[in-house]
């Protein structure tokens, strides 16, 4: 890994150990951006989830603190979980994403949560004490080297995660070696709509806050192909350009991303032939 991408990864984990932290003591984050979402004012964090295409049912369903006004859409919204699947959530932070998938998956099912922030874990640990989750469980790990046996999961999802890392290509890569075959992928995610300044690209703020890393559609969907993924479909969300409008006030950084829906498949099992069996 280069140094460049090992800074990058050191000041994530920073900024959103930061963000666990100032969650966990009722502060405002000192991360600017999205993370600010983050407060100890419960109806603040339900704004921002709503906004992102939760509903007030999805919020009563995790333990207190599990919402913390973080992501940019709804996977689950794409995910169409079923009973009994195992469902790997990248970058799994408070589990918020982790508990509505464990509810839809049933007891039959499994949750397994990845984070790269050891306070995100601990704190993703209690909140599933706290709401009694038997099917679901939080393991430390880089999402570009996940700690999750080979043709492990039916569906992966990930909630404004992929685009900090840098080294996306390999994030693809683990993602393809731990489906089963036919398994899919369920994403929501900032991605480039045109090349963005540079004096935006190298805004550490700006990449901890989900902007400044997105990587543009076509270079996303080689990535994907590259890795073995088929089905591809990124779906681009125009209207998202006003909440990310509000993470960097008067940067301007709305006219070079949006939130975008992505999907795809592995090749080999019975959804890559027909959709009657899934």
């Amino acid at each position: 890994m280069s140094v460049e991408a090992d800074n990058i990864r050191q000041h994530v984990r920073k900024s959103y150990a930061e963000v666990a932290e100032a969650s966990n003591a009722g502060d405002c984050c000192g991360v600017e951006s999205s993370c600010c979402g983050v407060s100890d004012d419960a109806s603040i964090n339900t704004l921002i989830s709503t906004r992102m295409g939760y509903s007030e049912a999805d919020l009563g369903k995790v333990p207190a603190g599990a919402d913390m006004g973080l992501g940019c859409g709804n996977p689950r919204a794409i995910a169409s979980l079923q009973s009994g699947e195992v469902v790997i959530d990248l970058g799994s932070g408070g589990g918020f994403d982790a508990f509505l998938s464990a509810h839809e998956v049933g007891e039959g099912g499994h949750v397994i949560g990845i984070d790269m922030t050891p306070t995100m874990i601990s704190k993703a640990r209690a909140n599933a004490e706290k709401g009694r989750f038997n099917n679901v469980e939080f393991r430390l790990g880089e999402i570009e080297h996940l700690p999750v046996a080979n043709d492990t999961a039916d569906i992966i999802i990930s909630n404004c995660v992929i685009n900090l890392s840098p080294h996306k290509e390999l994030v693809f890569k683990d993602a393809f070696r731990i489906l089963k075959p036919g398994g899919r992928l369920a994403i929501s995610d900032v991605v480039a709509t045109a090349v963005m300044p540079d004096d935006m690209k190298n805004d550490p703020m700006l990449h901890a806050g989900c902007m400044a890393g997105a990587s543009l559609i076509d270079a996303l969907e080689e990535m994907m192909r590259d890795a073995g993924f088929e089905q591809i479909s990124i779906l681009p969300k125009d209207e998202s350009r006003d909440f990310i409008r509000d993470w960097a006030p008067g940067r301007g950084v709305e006219a070079y991303v949006v939130s975008a829906y992505i999907e795809a498949v592995k090749p080999g099992g019975c959804c890559s032939t027909s959709s009657s069996c899934c």
